[in-house]
């Protein structure tokens, strides 16, 4: 695995599934993690697991946000890693859907995202070097799912926030890509109940759903001093979920 040993790495959302995956393989590289996140037990558990810290962290409280990112940089002397993780993905169809669900969702996964990265751009600067690494998804971006509208439209307005973001800060040594999951084995997707489970499994070509660490071993290589030459990125990590032209794996004869 790729050497993150004196990195200090912020994991919004970090307290649990894909989040604390993340964290864990920042850990794993050598990074202090600290974990931000509005769960305060897990979050606490995960940090203490890591042998990392937690802050409270509501990504859309822009005071809250420059307090955390400020007071992390005052305790290790810089921040050199920000995995932008929190999001939800709440379920509802278009026609049932109401201004506040829209609005929820777009505030915590774009503004969210806008607010952290933000916040942490202003130190990456002084720095002249960072990485930073946003979860966004395949769902908005290059595919769609019923019920998830508000969900995809956030996913895929945090790539083109990405892209811009990118271009306005390689010059100082910051680097700025995400990560498009496929279906990662989360309480969300274990809720959804093992019809479902097995019905995403049978359409993923290595026909096992991914692990949170699937998604943290891809951030370590894009937390990485090796991986400088890329920004503006997206890697999808679905197992070739997106691949086939067919969804019925069992009509491809080879």
């Amino acid at each position: 695995m790729f050497d993150l040993a004196g990195e200090v790495a912020l994991v919004t959302g970090g307290a649990k599934e894909i989040g604390k995956g993340i964290a864990k393989a920042l850990k794993q590289a050598g990074a202090k993690v600290i974990i931000g996140d509005i769960d305060k037990e897990k979050g606490e558990m995960t940090a203490n697991e890591l042998d990392g810290d937690f802050y409270y962290l509501d990504v859309i409280n822009k005071e809250q946000v420059q307090y955390v990112v400020q007071s992390i940089c005052e305790k290790y002397g810089k921040l050199s890693i920000l995995c932008s993780n929190a999001g939800i993905f709440p379920q509802v169809t278009i026609e049932d859907m109401t201004e506040e669900d829209w609005d929820k969702v777009q505030n915590i996964n774009v503004k969210g995202a806008f607010l952290v990265i933000q916040a942490t751009l202003k130190h990456m600067k002084k720095q002249n070097y960072g990485r930073i690494v946003l979860t966004s998804s395949i769902t908005g971006d290059i595919t769609g799912y019923p019920g998830w509208a508000h969900y995809g439209a956030s996913k895929a307005a945090q790539l083109g926030f990405m892209r811009t973001a990118a271009l306005e800060y390689a010059k100082y040594g910051i680097t700025i890509n995400a990560i498009q999951p496929g279906n990662i084995l989360t309480d969300g997707l274990i809720e959804a109940g093992e019809e479902y489970m097995n019905k995403m499994k049978s359409v993923i070509p290595v026909n096992v759903l991914g692990k949170p660490e699937d998604i943290g071993y891809t951030a370590v290589f894009l937390a990485s001093r090796e991986a400088g030459f890329i920004t503006g990125q997206r890697i999808v990590v679905d197992g070739g979920q997106i691949l086939p032209e067919t969804p019925d794996l069992s009509l491809i004869h080879i």
